[in-house]
């Protein structure tokens, strides 16, 4: 299949496209800073498209099959507007190039019900820094719920460093301890992309029993 993967920049971007090109698909990567793009390998492309740019993202789209976005933005105190506005682009080049499957890296516990108590009063602590990448990114989703797509939200826990792909769990309800690695998560973006996927649904990946013990990864939304 061709993939366009937007948000390759990001260490998960890198692992899709890593994931993907060694699954046997070609895969379009898109990277506001294409000379630091770390692929040399003939089934990647790489092209610079700015996101906000409703323009630029019609251009990128022609010629594939199906979209993964891992859009992130760090923490900021300012209104934040990158992954709702980035996918609503997405999404119109996509109906306007016929393209149907979307599959977006999201978050858990971005309802309070998704998160133990615990899990809780430890968010707050984040605010008011998070506060607007995790509004912009239930914006995001609401986009892509309403798009008409063949669309999945994927939404990982914590974000932990580890280089292979472990036993994940892919479940429609998140898990009580949400340790998710990039490698996992990245697996299964790419899996859902170009298998027969849980349309229209969003799904927890969480990464085994394991996962405590991992580097934990920044903790800011830039997946």
């Amino acid at each position: 299949m061709k993939l366009v993967v937007f948000g390759a920049h990001s260490p998960t971007g890198h692992l899709v496209t890593a994931t993907a090109v060694a699954a046997g698909h070609t895969v379009t990567a898109i990277t506001g800073r294409p000379a630091e793009f770390p692929f040399s390998d003939r089934g990647v492309q790489v092209a610079d498209a700015d996101l906000m740019d409703a323009d630029a993202v019609d251009w990128v789209m022609w010629g594939h099959d199906a979209v993964v976005s891992v859009i992130g933005a760090p923490p900021s105190r300012r209104p934040v507007t990158v992954h709702s506005q980035g996918v609503y682009n997405i999404v119109k080049a996509m109906v306007n190039h016929g393209l149907r499957r979307l599959v977006c890296a999201s978050s858990a516990g971005l309802d309070a019900v998704d998160q133990p108590r615990r899990g809780r009063l430890r968010r707050r602590a984040f605010l008011p820094g998070r506060r607007a990448v995790h509004e912009d990114v239930l914006r995001m989703e609401n986009v892509v719920r309403e798009s008409g797509l063949d669309w999945t939200l994927v939404r990982p826990g914590r974000l932990v460093s580890r280089g292979d792909v472990t036993d994940y769990r892919l479940a429609t309800h998140a898990a009580p301890r949400r340790f998710t690695s990039r490698a996992d998560l990245a697996h299964a973006l790419v899996r859902e992309a170009t298998g027969r996927g849980r349309v229209r649904e969003t799904v927890y990946v969480t990464t085994g029993h394991l996962a405590a013990t991992f580097r934990s990864a920044p903790r800011n939304c830039d997946t």
